[in-house]
């Protein structure tokens, strides 16, 4: 099909942390089995018990990431906390050569910058709690946040809804089983839009002779 761009779709999905984002996206992703693929994050961080290299994160030495980084290999990288993330480029171009949606996990900064590598074969979803309070109360059920670490938390929180109009889809998870049924329906949309379409071959295609 000379008139498709590109055969598969990038859906970003954002939040705050706590929103549920992440787990959303894994399952929608588990379910739709080989339509998807879950990008992995590569990160110079130590590995924590339980995390697999590969299925958590690529982990990876600041050397190496560094070098990866001089090449081009990163879509987007950041450091944090005096630790490097980024996400692959060259994942994302398999995936999507495949007719896979690739599902991103990124922050709103990433989906700046995923928009102005891809910008025809994106979908993206912001997803967020019903208020603040909610917000806090899963975040202190975590049972890891010290008042500090909310606060930050919370501020970052902010910045990030100040984000929702730059996204396509505002996604409120006050159930679960329903935004994961919402979250399914953006995915699967994300492979029909016209944006991904040479639409004047595509008409003339269509005519035929």
């Amino acid at each position: 099909m000379e008139y498709m761009k590109v055969k598969g779709s990038i859906l970003v999905i954002s939040g705050p942390s706590g929103s549920g984002k992440t787990s959303l996206a894994r399952e929608v992703c588990e379910e739709l089995g080989n339509k998807a693929y879950f990008s992995i994050s590569t990160t110079t961080r130590p590995k924590r018990e339980g995390e697999e290299d590969g299925v958590d994160y690529f982990f990876v030495s600041k050397e190496e990431f560094l070098e990866d980084v001089e090449k081009g290999y990163f879509l987007e990288w950041a450091e944090v906390h005096g630790n490097f993330y980024g996400t692959s480029k060259r994942q994302i171009d398999k995936a999507l050569k495949e007719g896979k949606i690739v599902f991103l996990d990124i922050d709103v900064q990433g989906h700046e910058a995923v928009r102005r590598a891809y910008p025809d074969v994106v979908t993206s979803v912001f997803v967020t709690t019903k208020d603040k309070e909610t917000l806090i109360e899963r975040l202190k059920k975590r049972g890891t946040e010290t008042d500090e670490t909310l606060k930050v938390r919370m501020i970052n929180a902010l910045h990030e809804m100040k984000k929702i109009p730059e996204y396509d889809y505002l996604l409120i998870n006050d159930d679960f089983n329903k935004a994961k049924e919402f979250l399914r329906s953006c995915a699967l949309a994300s492979l029909i839009k016209t944006s991904k379409y040479n639409l004047e071959n595509f008409i003339e295609h269509w005519k035929g002779k």
